[in-house]
């Protein structure tokens, strides 16, 4: 097996979906909150209890939430464990709020791919063009949907020319 090539491996665009600082305080709080309601709801138990299982569990929660991440290398681009071969993304459109809103609407098709995050405002459309795939688009969060859709075009456009030469 030949080693490939750092062009080839090296990626053109990285993110992690990692959950918001609020989060963590946020979990905390639930934590501590639900303890405090099992403690006066069962006074049999030590008081100590609920709040050595709960607390950490309530944070440990969040750990698989960020962990998502979104990649485009020179073959392919993953969206968590999805991946799409580049020579099949036709198009990109780079999505706000509104637009994401849109396009995870009442109107959304069914046969869509969403890899959404709610606590991220912005995302891309990534329309495909797989005679062999009904999926007509993907759907993904990104924080930087402008430095995610110029990435990923620009892979996309380098992989049809290779595959039409």
């Amino acid at each position: 097996m030949t080693p490939e090539s750092p062009a080839r491996t090296v990626a053109a665009h990285q993110e992690r979906l990692s959950v918001p600082w609020w989060a963590w305080p946020a979990a905390l709080l639930a934590g501590g909150i639900l303890a405090t309601e099992l403690m006066l709801g069962l006074p049999e138990l030590p008081i100590w209890v609920p709040y050595a299982v709960l607390v950490p569990l309530s944070v440990l929660g969040l750990v698989p939430l960020g962990r998502w991440r979104v990649e485009v290398t020179a073959d392919e681009f993953r969206a968590d464990d999805a991946r799409l071969p580049v020579e099949f993304v036709s198009g990109v459109v780079a999505l706000d709020a509104a637009g994401k809103r849109e396009a995870l609407g009442v109107g959304a098709h069914p046969l869509a791919f969403v890899v959404q995050r709610a606590w991220i405002g912005t995302a891309v459309q990534v329309l495909i063009d797989d005679p062999d795939d009904p999926t007509p688009f993907w759907v993904v969060s990104t924080r930087r949907p402008v430095e995610l859709a110029t990435a990923l075009l620009e892979v996309s456009r380098r992989a049809r020319a290779d595959r039409a030469s």
